[in-house]
């Protein structure tokens, strides 16, 4: 039983097998596989395509990899944008939204493979790209209307990424 079923037993929640339990994104019953974003707080980072250099942060702020699913909606990328904007995971319990501290997005199909069976993830999750790359657009484009300084990788590129990881500190974000 994966270890989110177990620590859910205590809250209520109806046990099954696994199966039967598991989403299509491969998460809790009830709770829909939505955008998600790996963000950590970083102290620089860097993006490259070919060895030129597309998306670069100097200092404080959050790199962010964004995965899309099937069923993600403009809106579900408008909700990624805030939640970006004013989550407190800078030093001193700030968002970027009260230090003005930049974001780095890059796209990353990815966050949606499946290594639960076999040797090789399955991306069936993942939505393709003429769906995904709109709504990554789309979250860039709603934290730059939120006031953000946004820089990003290149949809479909294979990127390289450094970045120096503050904590490290990284959290996962699904909406």
């Amino acid at each position: 039983m994966p270890l989110w079923a177990v620590l859910l037993q205590g809250h209520g929640t109806r046990t099954a097998p696994v199966g039967a339990l598991l989403s299509e994104g491969g998460g809790p019953p009830g709770i829909m596989a939505g955008m998600r974003a790996v963000v950590q707080r970083i102290d620089g980072a860097r993006v490259e395509v070919a060895g030129e250099t597309v998306g670069e942060i100097v200092g404080e702020g959050l790199c962010v990899l964004v995965g899309v699913t099937h069923d993600d909606t403009p809106q579900k990328a408008a909700q990624l944008a805030r939640k970006l904007w004013s989550v407190r995971l800078l030093q001193g319990e700030k968002s970027c939204s009260d230090t003005s501290a930049p974001l780095l997005v890059i796209s990353q199909f990815t966050l949606y493979g499946d290594a639960r069976k076999g040797r090789r993830p399955t991306w069936n999750a993942a939505a393709p790209g003429p769906v995904a790359e709109p709504l990554v657009d789309e979250v860039v484009a709603q934290l730059r209307a939120l006031g953000a300084a946004v820089e990003t990788g290149r949809f479909g590129a294979d990127m390289k990424v450094s970045l120096t990881n503050d904590g490290p500190f990284t959290v996962l974000i699904e909406v």
